[in-house]
Protein backbone atom coordinates (compact mmCIF):
# COMPACT_ATOMS: atom_id res chain seq x y z
CA UNK A 1 0.00 0.00 0.00
CA UNK A 2 1.51 3.55 -0.74
CA UNK A 3 2.27 5.76 1.34
CA UNK A 4 -0.14 9.27 2.29
CA UNK A 5 1.46 12.47 1.24
CA UNK A 6 2.25 14.70 3.40
CA UNK A 7 2.55 18.31 3.56
CA UNK A 8 6.03 20.02 3.31
CA UNK A 9 4.92 23.73 2.99
CA UNK A 10 2.41 25.89 1.48
CA UNK A 11 1.81 29.26 0.53
CA UNK A 12 -1.11 31.02 -0.98
CA UNK A 13 -0.11 32.90 -4.13
CA UNK A 14 -1.97 34.49 -6.75
CA UNK A 15 -3.42 31.68 -8.49
CA UNK A 16 -4.18 30.18 -5.45
CA UNK A 17 -2.49 27.57 -2.72
CA UNK A 18 0.85 26.29 -3.68
CA UNK A 19 2.06 23.06 -1.84
CA UNK A 20 4.76 21.08 -1.64
CA UNK A 21 3.73 17.49 -0.49
CA UNK A 22 6.12 14.49 0.16
CA UNK A 23 6.10 11.20 0.07
CA UNK A 24 9.17 8.55 1.42
CA UNK A 25 12.53 10.24 0.72
CA UNK A 26 12.11 11.12 -2.71
CA UNK A 27 8.97 11.50 -4.23
CA UNK A 28 7.26 14.65 -4.15
CA UNK A 29 4.70 16.47 -5.48
CA UNK A 30 3.64 20.18 -6.30
CA UNK A 31 0.10 21.35 -6.65
CA UNK A 32 -1.92 24.77 -7.36
CA UNK A 33 -5.53 24.15 -5.65
CA UNK A 34 -5.15 20.52 -5.89
CA UNK A 35 -3.96 20.49 -9.22
CA UNK A 36 -0.40 18.66 -10.16
CA UNK A 37 2.18 21.06 -11.12
CA UNK A 38 4.87 18.72 -10.89
CA UNK A 39 5.82 15.39 -9.80
CA UNK A 40 9.45 14.22 -8.95
CA UNK A 41 9.01 10.59 -10.53
CA UNK A 42 7.85 11.94 -14.05
CA UNK A 43 10.61 14.37 -15.55
CA UNK A 44 12.02 12.58 -19.12
CA UNK A 45 10.87 15.66 -20.95
CA UNK A 46 12.08 18.58 -18.85
CA UNK A 47 15.49 16.73 -18.89
CA UNK A 48 15.40 15.88 -22.61
CA UNK A 49 14.26 19.51 -23.24
CA UNK A 50 17.67 21.15 -21.38
CA UNK A 51 19.81 18.17 -22.91
CA UNK A 52 19.07 19.30 -26.57
CA UNK A 53 19.42 23.02 -25.57
CA UNK A 54 22.52 22.84 -24.21
CA UNK A 55 24.29 19.83 -25.99
CA UNK A 56 25.58 22.55 -29.15
CA UNK A 57 27.51 24.48 -26.48
CA UNK A 58 28.81 21.73 -24.54
CA UNK A 59 32.45 22.79 -25.68
CA UNK A 60 31.91 26.52 -26.27
CA UNK A 61 33.97 28.77 -24.05
CA UNK A 62 31.74 30.64 -21.59
CA UNK A 63 28.22 30.00 -23.12
CA UNK A 64 25.42 32.13 -21.46
CA UNK A 65 22.10 30.05 -21.08
CA UNK A 66 18.54 31.47 -19.66
CA UNK A 67 16.23 29.17 -17.49
CA UNK A 68 12.72 30.38 -17.71
CA UNK A 69 10.71 29.05 -14.60
CA UNK A 70 12.80 26.67 -11.47
CA UNK A 71 10.65 23.58 -10.51
CA UNK A 72 12.01 21.56 -9.05
CA UNK A 73 15.40 21.98 -10.78
CA UNK A 74 15.43 18.93 -13.60
CA UNK A 75 15.74 21.46 -16.34
CA UNK A 76 18.42 23.19 -14.27
CA UNK A 77 20.43 20.35 -14.00
CA UNK A 78 20.21 18.86 -17.12
CA UNK A 79 21.39 22.02 -18.53
CA UNK A 80 24.31 22.07 -16.26
CA UNK A 81 25.49 18.51 -17.06
CA UNK A 82 25.38 19.46 -20.59
CA UNK A 83 27.28 22.89 -19.67
CA UNK A 84 31.11 23.38 -19.73
CA UNK A 85 32.82 24.68 -16.14
CA UNK A 86 32.39 28.67 -17.10
CA UNK A 87 29.02 28.69 -18.42
CA UNK A 88 26.79 31.34 -17.26
CA UNK A 89 23.04 29.68 -16.46
CA UNK A 90 20.40 32.46 -15.07
CA UNK A 91 17.13 30.96 -13.95
CA UNK A 92 14.12 33.32 -14.23
CA UNK A 93 11.31 32.09 -11.36
CA UNK A 94 8.76 34.41 -10.10
CA UNK A 95 7.98 32.56 -6.90
CA UNK A 96 10.67 32.73 -4.26
CA UNK A 97 9.85 29.79 -1.94
CA UNK A 98 10.15 27.59 -5.10
CA UNK A 99 13.94 28.97 -4.79
CA UNK A 100 13.79 27.60 -1.16
CA UNK A 101 12.48 24.75 -2.00
CA UNK A 102 15.23 23.45 -4.22
CA UNK A 103 17.58 24.98 -1.71
CA UNK A 104 15.73 22.69 1.14
CA UNK A 105 13.65 19.81 0.81
CA UNK A 106 14.04 19.17 -3.08
CA UNK A 107 17.72 19.70 -3.41
CA UNK A 108 19.01 16.21 -2.86
CA UNK A 109 17.00 15.52 -6.06
CA UNK A 110 19.28 17.41 -7.82
CA UNK A 111 22.29 17.16 -6.79
CA UNK A 112 21.54 21.03 -5.52
CA UNK A 113 21.72 22.21 -8.98
CA UNK A 114 20.79 25.62 -7.34
CA UNK A 115 24.07 26.40 -5.60
CA UNK A 116 25.76 25.40 -8.64
CA UNK A 117 28.65 28.37 -8.79
CA UNK A 118 27.07 29.07 -12.64
CA UNK A 119 24.24 29.69 -11.57
CA UNK A 120 22.45 33.28 -11.05
CA UNK A 121 18.82 33.02 -9.19
CA UNK A 122 16.77 35.92 -10.72
CA UNK A 123 13.31 36.38 -8.90
CA UNK A 124 11.63 38.11 -12.12
CA UNK A 125 9.45 37.27 -15.08
CA UNK A 126 11.59 35.50 -17.88
CA UNK A 127 9.91 37.86 -20.50
CA UNK A 128 11.57 40.80 -19.12
CA UNK A 129 14.92 39.39 -18.96
CA UNK A 130 14.30 38.39 -22.60
CA UNK A 131 13.22 41.59 -23.46
CA UNK A 132 16.20 43.11 -21.84
CA UNK A 133 18.80 40.95 -23.68
CA UNK A 134 17.32 41.71 -26.93
CA UNK A 135 17.69 45.90 -26.63
CA UNK A 136 21.46 45.17 -25.73
CA UNK A 137 21.91 43.20 -29.33
CA UNK A 138 22.63 39.54 -29.77
CA UNK A 139 26.33 39.72 -29.29
CA UNK A 140 25.50 39.99 -25.77
CA UNK A 141 22.87 37.89 -26.05
CA UNK A 142 22.17 34.35 -24.53
CA UNK A 143 23.10 30.66 -26.63
CA UNK A 144 19.92 29.49 -25.38
CA UNK A 145 16.82 30.22 -23.95
CA UNK A 146 14.81 27.69 -22.23
CA UNK A 147 10.96 27.90 -21.27
CA UNK A 148 9.95 25.12 -18.93
CA UNK A 149 6.78 26.93 -18.23
CA UNK A 150 3.39 24.93 -16.73
CA UNK A 151 1.16 24.17 -19.85
CA UNK A 152 3.39 26.38 -22.30
CA UNK A 153 2.22 27.48 -25.82
CA UNK A 154 -1.06 25.43 -26.71
CA UNK A 155 -4.46 26.32 -28.97
CA UNK A 156 -6.08 29.07 -26.96
CA UNK A 157 -3.94 29.99 -24.27
CA UNK A 158 -4.12 33.35 -24.33
CA UNK A 159 -1.96 34.41 -21.34
CA UNK A 160 0.79 32.57 -23.53
CA UNK A 161 1.05 35.50 -25.83
CA UNK A 162 3.41 37.18 -24.34
CA UNK A 163 6.00 34.36 -24.23
CA UNK A 164 5.01 32.49 -27.43
CA UNK A 165 3.34 35.11 -30.06
CA UNK A 166 4.51 36.56 -32.99
CA UNK A 167 5.91 39.66 -30.93
CA UNK A 168 7.50 37.49 -28.42
CA UNK A 169 8.99 34.95 -30.22
CA UNK A 170 11.27 37.83 -32.32
CA UNK A 171 12.12 39.53 -28.89
CA UNK A 172 13.63 36.05 -28.25
CA UNK A 173 15.29 35.52 -31.51
CA UNK A 174 16.68 38.93 -30.97
CA UNK A 175 18.07 37.79 -27.21
CA UNK A 176 20.09 34.64 -28.83
CA UNK A 177 23.17 34.80 -30.38
CA UNK A 178 23.99 33.39 -33.71
CA UNK A 179 23.21 30.27 -33.96
CA UNK A 180 21.56 29.99 -30.63
CA UNK A 181 19.01 27.91 -29.38
CA UNK A 182 15.06 28.95 -28.09
CA UNK A 183 13.98 25.41 -26.57
CA UNK A 184 10.12 25.20 -25.56
CA UNK A 185 8.37 22.60 -23.39
CA UNK A 186 4.75 22.20 -24.01
CA UNK A 187 2.08 20.02 -22.39
CA UNK A 188 0.41 19.81 -25.99
CA UNK A 189 1.56 19.70 -29.34
CA UNK A 190 0.65 23.08 -30.74
CA UNK A 191 0.83 23.54 -34.80
CA UNK A 192 0.16 27.03 -34.99
CA UNK A 193 2.93 27.79 -32.82
CA UNK A 194 4.97 25.38 -35.05
CA UNK A 195 4.23 27.82 -37.93
CA UNK A 196 4.88 31.02 -35.91
CA UNK A 197 8.41 29.93 -34.62
CA UNK A 198 8.87 29.07 -38.36
CA UNK A 199 7.97 32.66 -39.16
CA UNK A 200 9.76 34.22 -36.87
CA UNK A 201 13.11 32.92 -38.51
CA UNK A 202 13.80 29.44 -36.56
CA UNK A 203 14.48 26.31 -37.82
CA UNK A 204 12.54 23.76 -35.70
CA UNK A 205 12.57 20.26 -34.49
CA UNK A 206 9.25 18.94 -32.95
CA UNK A 207 10.20 15.64 -30.15
CA UNK A 208 7.81 14.15 -27.44
CA UNK A 209 10.12 11.79 -25.20
CA UNK A 210 9.53 8.80 -23.80
CA UNK A 211 7.05 5.54 -24.66
CA UNK A 212 3.48 5.19 -24.95
CA UNK A 213 0.65 7.08 -23.12
CA UNK A 214 0.68 11.22 -22.77
CA UNK A 215 3.70 12.09 -24.29
CA UNK A 216 4.75 16.18 -23.37
CA UNK A 217 5.98 18.55 -26.01
CA UNK A 218 9.64 19.75 -26.32
CA UNK A 219 10.36 21.79 -29.18
CA UNK A 220 13.86 22.83 -30.34
CA UNK A 221 14.33 25.87 -32.78
CA UNK A 222 17.45 27.05 -33.74
CA UNK A 223 18.27 30.79 -35.09
CA UNK A 224 20.08 30.96 -38.17
CA UNK A 225 23.41 33.24 -38.71
CA UNK A 226 22.65 36.22 -40.03
CA UNK A 227 20.38 38.91 -39.37
CA UNK A 228 18.11 38.73 -35.88
CA UNK A 229 15.12 40.25 -37.93
CA UNK A 230 14.24 42.24 -34.61
CA UNK A 231 13.06 45.79 -35.46
CA UNK A 232 12.37 48.26 -32.19
CA UNK A 233 8.93 48.12 -32.52
CA UNK A 234 9.00 44.38 -31.27
CA UNK A 235 9.54 46.02 -28.02
CA UNK A 236 6.47 47.30 -27.53
CA UNK A 237 5.02 43.50 -26.55
CA UNK A 238 3.35 43.33 -23.44
CA UNK A 239 5.13 41.59 -20.56
CA UNK A 240 3.02 41.00 -18.01
CA UNK A 241 3.09 38.24 -14.75
CA UNK A 242 3.31 34.65 -16.51
CA UNK A 243 0.52 32.30 -14.69
CA UNK A 244 3.01 29.10 -15.68
CA UNK A 245 5.22 28.20 -13.38
CA UNK A 246 6.96 25.14 -13.46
Amino acid sequence: MAKPWQVVDSIEIEEGLLVLRRRGEEDFLITIDNRVLMNSSANMSEVVLAELACAPFKNKKKPRVLVGGLGMGFTLKAALDNLPPDAEVTVAELTPVVVEWCRGPLAALTGGAVADPRVTVVIDDVASLIGAAARQGEDRGFDAIILDLYEGPYEGNQEGEYLYGDGALALSRAALKPGGVFAVWSEFPDRAFEKRLQGAGFAVNRQSPGRGGRRHVVYIAKKSFGSSGFKKTGLGVGVGRRKDRR
